[in-house]
């Protein structure tokens, strides 16, 4: 065996250094360099790369044949919509998300529902846990094999006799290889085993799916070199207190990362949510002050969410604005151009604004029913229940047009809106029948045919 080789690795990026120093020069953090022992002795199995791909050598681009990936549908419509058809043959994917959100659970009953031959890694649970949980997702289920191991040379021997079609790995923290004596989830170990899993699923053509851990901030745990590596990134999302649960696509290299999956937690399991407007949005029928509904896109999926706002007299001394599932610095801007432009005084109000359903929402179309729903509870007036809105607001008080109106118009004709409100400069296709189309282009317009 070769000279033992030691390194020392920032635990908060991942940096490198020649020897110890209390303060990281990359990410600025205290105390997070530790010393790890690297061994320079030849690896083997996929590591060695017998049997691997030829070499490779330059070519005119003319002469490269450009072909689409083929796919492996999932049978999952929101997980295949996110991927942009389903998994490619030997690529890497990474799901993330917060402790007790559903990973484990989606990724298992993704292996339990397959057709063909799955192999579940698990590194977390015991095969009795998981088998508990499979019986309450898809009970019968024999195409799916349970493995409860760490090690990434053991695990591998299970891989070439069992000769799947689908690896997940439940996670890659857990993993740990013999050839380095780091510990496990240490920046060397989680590099070294998501490479050769990498070579394993480039060798095999076999894709593989791994889960990962999040730090505190809502990153992905270990060094930011993991994410570069693999071929997809997958964010998973909800509050636990919700029922609904979200997954976006942060990187792919074989399509769209705008699409956006949801899904709804019942007792046995994550189900795809076909139609989430008419979900996410409340039916009663008593309109209330403080509410009105907006018309996003997703990706090319358009929804209707609710927005609820809440504005009352500051009793404390310093105003409030708080913000749940919308950015707070957009919020305070939107208060400011009310202030200025419409003539409300807002300063010495708490104002508390919600989006229902505990999904996060950046689209800018939205601000108009942000508005709407302030004015609202500010005049304690309630909006009609079938009215609808889709704008962006200008720090000048303009209305301005948002892509993909014509989208957004139909999703509201569809659910039955009777008045979709939109920016006086959108351009748009036909006129639709059953809904009318009202074009406002400040504010202060918004406010007259709201509340005249």
């Amino acid at each position: 065996m070769a000279k033992t080789k030691t390194a020392f690795f920032c635990q908060q990026c991942g940096a490198q250094y020649a020897k110890w120093q209390g303060q990281c020069n990359a990410c600025k953090a205290w105390n997070t360099i530790v010393e790890e022992v690297l061994e320079k002795e030849s690896p083997a199995g996929w590591k060695s790369g017998q049997g691997g791909p030829k070499a490779s050598k330059p070519l005119p681009v003319g002469e490269i044949r450009a072909e689409a990936e083929m796919r492996i549908p999932l049978g999952d419509p929101e997980l295949d919509r996110v991927l942009g058809g389903g998994l490619v043959p030997g690529s890497l994917t990474l799901l993330g998300g917060e402790p007790g959100i559903g990973k484990s659970t989606l990724m298992l009953q993704l292996a339990l529902k397959q057709p063909f031959k799955t192999l579940y890694v698990s590194g977390e649970e015991s095969q009795r846990q998981i088998a508990m949980r499979a019986q309450r997702i898809a009970p019968g289920s024999d195409a799916c094999y349970i493995l409860t191991e760490t090690n990434t040379s053991r695990i591998f021997k299970h891989i070439e006799s069992l000769e799947p079609n689908l690896v997940v790995v439940d996670s890659i923290q857990t993993l740990h290889s013999d050839y380095l004596e780091a510990g496990a989830g240490s920046i060397s170990q989680i590099r070294e085993c998501t490479a050769e899993l990498i070579k394993y699923a480039k060798v095999s053509n076999i894709p593989v799916v791994l889960i990962g851990h999040i730090t505190k901030d809502g990153s992905i745990a270990g060094p930011k070199i993991l994410e570069h590596m693999v071929d997809t990134v997958l964010q998973f999302e909800g509050d636990r207190n919700h029922m609904f649960r979200i997954i976006r696509g942060l990187k792919n290299r074989f399509g769209s990362t705008s699409e956006l999956g949801i899904y709804e937690m019942k007792g046995d399991g994550l189900h795809p949510v076909a139609n989430p407007s008419d979900i996410l949005i409340s039916r009663g029928s008593e309109a209330l002050s403080g509410t009105a509904i907006s018309a996003t896109v997703e990706g090319v999926r358009p929804l209707l969410i609710e927005i609820q706002a809440l504005v009352s007299t500051a009793v404390y001394g310093t105003p409030q604005r708080s913000a749940t599932g919308f950015a707070p610095r957009r919020l305070n801007m939107l208060l400011a151009v009310l202030e200025k432009r419409a003539g409300f005084k807002l300063a010495a109000k708490d104002v508390f604004l919600n989006i229902t359903g505990g999904i996060q929402v950046d689209d800018p179309a939205i601000d108009l029913a942000v508005l709407a729903a302030i004015l609202s509870s500010t005049a304690d007036i309630p909006v009609p229940r079938d009215y609808c809105f889709a704008g962006e607001v200008g720090l000048a008080g303009e209305i301005r047009p948002v892509p993909r109106i014509d989208a957004r118009i139909g999703e509201a004709e569809k659910l039955g809106f009777s008045r979709i409100y939109i920016s006086s400069h959108a351009k748009r296709g036909k006129p639709k029948g059953g809904i009318q189309i009202v074009g406002v282009g400040k504010v202060e317009d918004l406010m007259r045919s709201l509340f005249s």
